[in-house]
């Protein structure tokens, strides 16, 4: 065993399910800021950012100061006691939220905050039936799998039962959507669009399917339990739905008696710009909003945030979560909060991403379809000569030589044909620029 080559190893101990980006994988071993090392020392401008994780930077001092300060006070205790760090940090999360969300369930990770956030949702109405999105990710527990719409990521098993899947709203992919439909600084759609200030036909159209399968999925005395759904479908694609689609979705869902839960474990903290979580972005009132990923800057740690009586729901048994909010996670997520408030860094996402978004569709580049997103969450569509999905093979290639030339994308889409740009928080104009220019050249070199 010693004598085997690092990648060996690598495939002899780990599954061989876990996905391993490029052809010839990249052993990181140290971060700083927005930069990654490799074990032969090559530097990486990081814009994947451990897959939209590490928000303020790598290895961010403040961060790491008062992780290391706990460290040597207490480790663990579990929720039995209560301990300073995760009240206080239970107090500055909240006061980032409307204040009807005031009651914080911590876990370790995003798919354990929607598998609590189906859970609440169904003890707090008394159904079973839930509804997501198609070409939505909400994770990998055997329950949440249900909700993750994406044959790629689900298993040949029973899973989800009881979750019934919408129609995507999708103004680039879908029957309807013009140039105007979407929260996006940049309007690259090929369709026109024809609606008067203030309307929009695509968003209409969606939201009759929508309203469809309520009506026809549900029974016609009640509805579902609860509704979840990204506020930009992340690992689908960074893919937006019509900006007036997700409020009147919310209504629906609430004029039957359900919950509606805002999935913002990629837009929240700050990514967007404009607003701290993707909800207030598009202007709806979700009853629990679930997170994970930037909350901890990569440590392990998710929470579920709810009302008082939906949050009361749970008092039917007991319940517990072994790590959640230990005492670590709790100061680490608390020094996240404050570094994205003294540097600025949701100002940043909205300045760097404005530019970033406009260089990309400044590009003209015929391989590119279509170009989306806000803030620092950004998808690039990669198409071939007929205006199809780039090819696995062709797209693989581009990917990879973005790689070769020193920067981490990511990628996604039913067809992984998807640029996922979704770096720390902390990149500059320059960064984006170089990026831009990269994927640029890598498109323009690849071949049919």
């Amino acid at each position: 065993f010693q004598r085997m080559n690092r990648l060996d190893k690598f495939k002899s101990l780990l599954p061989k399910s876990n996905i391993v980006f490029y052809r010839k994988p990249v052993t990181v071993v140290r971060g700083e800021k927005q930069f990654l090392f490799d074990a032969e020392g090559k530097k990486y401008l990081d814009m994947f950012a451990g897959i939209v994780t590490v928000s303020v930077g790598h290895c961010h001092p403040k961060v790491n100061s008062a992780l290391k300060a706990q460290v040597d006070k207490l480790w663990h205790t579990t929720c039995i006691y209560h301990t300073e760090p995760v009240l206080e940090y239970a107090a500055a999360l909240t006061a980032k939220l409307p204040e009807h969300l005031s009651v914080c369930f911590f876990t370790n990770s995003g798919s354990e905050a929607n598998d609590l956030a189906l859970a609440l949702a169904r003890l707090h109405t008394g159904r079973f039936d839930v509804l997501s999105m198609r070409n939505g990710y909400h994770g990998m527990t055997q329950a949440v799998m249900g909700c993750t719409n994406l044959g790629t990521w689900k298993q040949p098993m029973p899973a989800g039962l009881g979750v019934l899947k919408a129609m995507n709203a999708d103004p680039y992919a879908g029957p309807w959507g013009g140039k105007r439909c979407r929260d996006s600084p940049v309007d690259s759609i090929s369709r026109d669009c024809a609606c008067k200030p203030g309307q929009c036909e695509a968003g209409d159209k969606y939201l009759t399917q929508f309203n469809e399968t309520l009506r026809f999925d549900f029974p016609a005395a009640s509805g579902p339990a609860g509704y979840i759904v990204e506020s930009i479908q992340g690992v689908g694609g960074t893919t937006q739905f019509p900006k007036n689609f997700l409020p009147a979705a919310f209504d629906a869902v609430h004029a039957k008696g359900g919950v509606c839960i805002a999935d913002e474990v990629q837009t929240g903290f700050g990514r967007l710009g404009s607003d701290f979580w993707g909800f207030q972005a598009n202007k709806s009132r979700p009853d629990i909003v679930t997170m994970a990923k930037g909350i901890g800057n990569g440590f392990p740690m998710g929470a579920c945030v709810t009302t008082p009586e939906i949050a009361a729901s749970f008092g039917k048994a007991l319940y517990f979560n072994t790590y959640g909010g230990n005492p670590m996670a709790s100061v680490v997520g608390k020094a996240v909060l404050d570094v994205i408030e003294e540097e600025g860094l949701q100002k940043n996402c909205e300045v760097v991403g404005t530019h970033f978004l406009k260089s990309l569709v400044a590009l003209k580049n015929p391989k590119i379809g279509d170009v989306r997103g806000k803030g620092l969450m950004i998808g690039v569509e990669m198409i071939d000569e007929e205006g199809r999905p780039l090819p696995a093979q062709r797209a693989g290639d581009v990917f990879e030589a973005i790689k070769d030339a020193g920067i981490l994308v990511g990628k996604g889409g039913i067809n992984g044909n998807v640029l996922r740009i979704k770096p720390p928080m902390c990149i500059t104009k320059e960064d984006a620029d170089l990026t831009v220019a990269t994927i640029d050249a890598a498109l323009k070199a690849s071949k049919p």
